[in-house]
């Protein structure tokens, strides 16, 4: 028998054990392992190169989370949001998870470790995974927004895969700062527009009660429905201008503890400041680097926070569209991919129980992917932060 014989054996072989009634898993690659970690041979281009296989975030495994692997216990997962029927300027967005994971490709083409965090996030020992997208319709807003809150929640209420262990410095046992007692893993949303921060907050509430949010966006977010579209049905009055109001008098968030940063956005008139007030929120305008510089701004946001724990949303139009073009609703005079990382960065410490990206819209982006790689070199400095700093508190005697 020769050679293309023998191949065609085999291949008759194995489609007719693939459909004997075995589970899928049967039908796994030798050698396949769930949770791989990174390796890299220097001169050698193998099957696990960046730039090929399933693209997911910085070429993590992909796990089923909402379906048949939903048993799969995770520390961080990654959550696609496609959604953008909320916007009131450029749509696209719905195409941001899947650009933003192009993006992320390169992330670990060195071995993921972030020199001025000190940590690889991905050699961390925590399990992280990306779960997809979460099946989002476009055609109706109010139950997409429940399919959005239905999906996060369903990741964020089941126990972390990594226990809490001690604190680092006392020595001492950790316990969840969750109000419901359970150590709860971390969601990574990639979005999406704005709007579905809302039904994030929301999921949020369900594990940790009322947030202090951090926000970096060229807009405000808290605009009243009356101003920010006019609000010409129930469902319009939710968009990715309002949902912070909306969440502002549902309860989500933790008043007074809570900041926007690179704002630079016009505005219907000074009282929209009067609102932003009563919805909970300090703001630092973009244009204040230039006098506080970032030690000044990190300075602010810590200041404001706490040492609570804390949900982080980043609209990518907080960056300058000179360095993030492909956005919903871009505004010039923002800050440098350079100067959102530094910040960042000097969130390192603080309790961030999840986050978000949102408004990035890749069919605006030059052919260099410059906005998909911004978005996910900000996640990046995200993960590190999160990967250092575990969801505990120590146990008093």
């Amino acid at each position: 028998m020769n050679l293309f014989s023998l191949l065609v054996s085999a291949l008759v072989f194995v489609v007719v054990e693939g459909h004997d009634g075995h589970h899928h898993d049967d039908q796994m690659p030798l050698n396949y392992v769930k949770f791989p970690q990174p390796i890299y041979r220097v001169g050698e281009v193998t099957a696990d190169a960046i730039f090929s296989g399933i693209t997911t975030f910085a070429k993590l495994p992909w796990v089923q989370c909402l379906t048949r692997e939903s048993h799969i216990p995770f520390d961080i997962a990654f959550i696609g949001a496609p959604f953008d029927t909320g916007t009131s300027y450029r749509p696209g967005a719905r195409f941001g998870p899947a650009g933003i994971r192009a993006g992320s490709r390169r992330l670990t083409l060195y071995g993921g470790y972030n020199v001025p965090l000190q940590v690889n996030p991905f050699n961390s020992g925590l399990r992280i995974v990306d779960c997809g997208d979460i099946p989002v319709t476009p055609y109706d807003n109010k139950f997409a927004i429940q399919q959005i809150e239905n999906g996060h929640k369903s990741l964020l209420q089941r126990e972390a895969y990594s226990p809490l262990g001690n604190d680092t410095v006392s020595g001492k046992q950790l316990s969840p700062i969750s109000l419901d007692g359970k150590h709860h893993p971390r969601v990574v949303t990639l979005g999406g527009d704005h709007t579905i921060v809302l039904p994030l907050l929301r999921s949020i509430y369900s594990a940790y009660g009322p947030i202090s949010v951090i926000h970096f966006d060229s807009h405000l977010d808290t605009w009243k429905p009356s101003v920010f579209g006019g609000a010409p049905s129930e469902q319009a009055a939710i968009n990715h201008g309002t949902y912070f109001y909306w969440a502002s008098r549902e309860g989500l968030i933790n008043n007074g503890t809570s900041i926007h940063g690179a704002i630079r956005t016009t505005l219907s008139g000074p009282e929209d400041y009067d609102n932003d007030d009563e919805s909970g929120f300090k703001r630092i305008e973009a244009r204040e680097i230039d006098t506080i510089g970032t030690a000044g701004i990190i300075e602010k946001i810590r200041q404001t926070v706490g040492d609570g724990p804390v949900y982080l949303s980043i609209d990518i139009d907080s960056i300058d569209p000179a360095f993030a073009p492909a956005t919903g609703t871009p505004e010039t005079g923002g800050w440098s991919t350079r100067e959102l990382r530094t910040i960042l960065r000097g969130l390192d410490g603080l309790k961030i129980v999840s986050a978000d990206i949102v408004e990035v819209a890749p069919a605006y982006d030059t052919n260099a992917e410059l906005t998909t790689m911004a978005a996910a070199d900000v996640l990046f400095e995200v993960l590190s932060v999160m990967a250092k700093t575990p969801l505990g508190k120590v146990v008093e005697d």
